[in-house]
């Protein structure tokens, strides 16, 4: 492997762009080799000024760039199972944004190819894992110091949602973050989701089933309660609380900067993803590159974004019958190594 791990990147969105800028500006390592995007003219302004880029409309094309040794999915979710699969049989390691691949078959069977070569290729963004809060929550709930986790209570808000967001999407692609997390904390599945609907907000865009209160079960007796509010209007929020026999911790409550004058005082609140959980993104990709460059794969894995999807679904199912759905997994294939950074 060259001293640089030349990466495609496929999708120079806001994602793909930032992921691009991470990739040439902030994590040694590594270099972009290639970029794919339907929109070329957008592909090329997100690689300006980086020498030696390949730039293409068709994803398959910049995988079998010169130089490219991993791939970084960052286009739409319905493109995901395809640039996958064929990374998979490239033998190319994948971070791939969440979702995985949006449907639960879709996911089982990106599982389920993965499974056939016999090693991991792919790592799933679930990049909570790798925010420095969360990551201490982890480390504690892990310890034992506060006993036995009972709850978690989380709260996922924000600005505004996108003009083509639907109620379905506040569980699919909003609440996916707090699956994964909720997952990963507690080290439990998730078995059973009950989404209530209180009054819209005044906020949504018509028609818009926002917020909603999302209830989890978990396979040994712990609860989750997320409230996801897409168009609060104030700012980008996350927060977790664990409650736990012997006391309780609570994250997202870290302070940016706090401005004093004329007799007040007023604390900046994010308004975006992107800069909330900037340093979890670059040591997500900081991680993913450096064990590509040993020939290895670790963080969430597909198993891992196929139970985020199967969840999310019989959350989309409890949302539009107002009653509790159980979650059901296919059965684990086997070999597939066991998901999570710091397990």
């Amino acid at each position: 492997m060259a001293e640089l791990l030349g990466v495609a990147v496929l999708g120079a969105g806001h994602m793909g762009a930032d992921h691009i800028r991470r990739l040439d500006r902030v994590v040694s390592g590594a270099r972009v080799a290639a970029v794919a995007d339907p929109d070329a003219e957008r592909a090329k302004e997100a690689v300006a000024g980086i020498d030696g880029v390949v730039v293409h409309t068709d994803p398959e094309a910049v995988l079998d760039a010169p130089g490219v040794e991993a791939v970084l999915i960052a286009s739409p979710g319905p493109a995901h199972e395809e640039a996958l699969l064929a990374a998979f049989a490239r033998g190319l390691p994948v971070l791939c944004e969440k979702p995985m691949v949006p449907g639960s078959e879709g996911a089982l069977r990106v599982v389920e190819a993965e499974a056939r070569l016999g090693r991991r290729l792919a790592q799933i963004g679930f990049m909570r894992r790798y925010d420095a809060e969360y990551q201490r929550l982890k480390s504690l709930l892990d310890s034992g110091r506060l006993g036995r986790p009972l709850m978690l209570h989380c709260a996922h808000r924000n600005v505004s949602s996108p003009p083509d967001f639907t109620s379905a999407m506040l569980i699919e692609s909003s609440v996916s973050h707090e699956i994964d997390a909720a997952r990963w904390l507690l080290g439990q599945e998730l078995t059973a989701v009950t989404v209530l609907r209180p009054q819209s907000s005044a906020g949504a865009p018509e028609g818009l089933a926002d917020p909603q209160f999302v209830l989890f079960e978990t396979e040994r007796g712990a609860l989750v309660d997320v409230e996801v509010f897409v168009n609060c209007g104030f700012g980008y929020q996350v927060r977790c609380e664990a409650v736990c026999e012997a006391g309780s911790a609570r994250i997202g409550d870290a302070h940016t900067m706090v401005v004093t004058a004329a007799g007040g005082a007023c604390e900046e609140v994010a308004q975006d993803y992107l800069v909330r959980f900037a340093d979890a993104y670059d040591r997500e990709v900081r991680s993913w590159v450096d064990a590509a460059r040993r020939g290895q794969v670790t963080g969430p894995g597909t198993w891992d974004g196929y139970t985020a999807a199967v969840v999310a679904e019989a959350g989309v199912r409890s949302l539009r019958s107002g009653s509790r759905v159980t979650v059901d997994l296919a059965p684990r294939p086997a070999p597939h190594t066991p998901a999570g950074p710091t397990r």
